[in-house]
């Protein structure tokens, strides 16, 4: 019989290396798990999430009632400990006695019989001393208040606020805490009606559908027992797509018969949206650097039947001669820092450096000197990350512009009414929090006409 903490706790032992990214490991492990019952595979999904995304919050609790620093814990009573008291101030219909009972069992099975009496001294003292958890003052260390209650490198909360203010900054930090709904796009569905007769069935399939208010054909959907198992999957009716990726394909005014390139176009979503657009016209293609990623757009392609795309390996930074001059639309999602996406991959926030930051920057430039050469000469490029960097957004359009011979065009007539102020300029830099979507940003582009 599988132990659902035990499964969690592993994760979390596993996630410590920093081999791999939470996002992707709680996912194999779920689908690993997929026939436990969901109330299990939901625990072990809301667990393993929320300890990596109050990890700072929790390790300054556990500072408060340990006599042993969280830094020198051994690894397995430390992820033990976090997990414990993540479920003990966040979970409240789950009762402290079980928690503890079920941490002291599990140190006993993982050969920690020693430390037993340890780990369920300092749960039952968070459990019963919670009230008197000392946290900063918010008015006298507002960075390090913030830091600590939404569980943010402080050295993060310092660009936020300097780059939004406090205000904004805070809601940032309050957006990335809340449990994120799945982005879908539906795809065109001349027949009147059929659109909402197919929410209807997910509906009554126990998800929760809300259409979102920026695009009409965007919804949000929770508690769905897997998106593969809502009607219409397997038909290609749908795909899962995030709002402000949608908006990309909006902002490029994409026309029949136009030749799109998507440069870094894994997992597809804007490439196939762009194939939508053209509606059987034209032609798409999408590049990413391994063939791993390929294979992921390959086979939402197929599954959407959609026969005016083409996928190849490429990487962005090599010259493809027969490309030049050729392109209508290119899509440049170049990789990025991620720090808009943090709500829903939260150990980015933990592995971003200073170093790192400027080093993508560099990457960013290498890719762009090389694809803007695709481009028409009065062809379009939309330039975006789902990071809030003004060196990777505000600051790369001005590098663009001025070693391209470049300008932004206004993207008010392709953008939703509440966007449009915003996007007049060309560029719009959007916030979790402010919007209603992910931290993104997102640059119309176009060469400078000569007259």
């Amino acid at each position: 019989m599988v132990n659902g903490r035990e499964v969690v706790l592993d994760i979390l032992l596993e996630l410590s290396k920093q081999t791999e990214y939470s996002n992707i490991l709680i996912a194999a492990v779920l689908e690993k798990y997929d026939y436990l019952d969901g109330r299990e595979k939901a625990f072990i999904k809301r667990v393993s999430e929320g300890t990596v995304e109050r990890r700072i919050q929790i390790d300054y609790v556990l500072e408060q009632f340990s006599t042993v620093p969280v830094r020198k814990m051994k690894p397995l009573i430390r992820e033990l400990l976090r997990m414990s008291v993540y479920q003990i101030l966040f979970m409240e219909n789950i009762p402290d006695a079980a928690v503890c009972n079920e941490a002291v069992k599990l140190a006993g099975k993982r050969k920690f019989q020693q430390l037993r009496g340890y780990v369920n001294g300092v749960l039952r003292a968070v459990a019963r001393d919670r009230e008197k958890i000392v946290y900063p003052d918010r008015e006298t260390s507002f960075r390090e208040y913030m830091a600590v209650w939404y569980s943010m490198p402080e050295e993060l909360v310092g660009h936020f606020c300097d780059a939004y203010g406090e205000e904004q900054c805070e809601k940032i930090l309050q957006s990335f805490l809340q449990r994120k709904a799945v982005s879908i796009r539906l795809r065109e569905m001349p027949e009147e009606g059929r659109q909402e007769e197919l929410l209807e069935r997910w509906r009554q399939s126990g998800a929760k559908v809300v259409r979102h208010p920026y695009l009409p054909y965007a919804v949000e959907v929770e508690k769905a027992e897997g998106i593969r198992n809502l009607a219409g999957y397997g038909e290609g009716i749908f795909t899962v797509q995030d709002v402000s990726s949608m908006l990309v394909a909006e902002a490029a005014g994409i026309r029949p018969g136009d030749v799109v390139l998507d440069v870094c176009a894994a997992p597809g979503g804007k490439a196939l949206h762009a194939a939508d657009k053209l509606q059987g016209t034209g032609q798409v293609t999408a590049c990413d650097v391994t063939a791993y990623k390929t294979e992921k757009i390959e086979e939402n392609r197929d599954r959407l039947g959609l026969a005016n795309v083409s996928v190849r390996v490429q990487d962005a930074r090599m010259r493809d001669e027969t490309l030049i001059g050729t392109v209508d639309v290119l899509l440049a999602d170049v990789p990025c820092s991620g720090l808009g996406v943090i709500g829903k991959k939260q150990d980015i926030k933990y592995r971003i450096t200073r170093q790192s930051m400027d080093e993508i920057v560099c990457l960013q430039k290498e890719i762009l000197s090389n694809v803007v050469h695709y481009l028409k000469q009065d062809g379009v490029m939309i330039y975006s990350t789902c990071t809030m960097n003004l060196a990777e957004n505000e600051e790369m359009v001005r590098w663009i512009c001025e070693t391209f011979d470049m300008e932004p065009e206004s993207m008010a007539r392709f953008l939703p009414e509440a966007l449009r102020r915003e996007a007049e300029k060309g560029y719009l830099q959007l916030l979790p929090g402010v919007h209603e979507t992910d931290g993104f940003f997102l640059a119309r582009l176009r060469r400078k006409v000569r007259g």
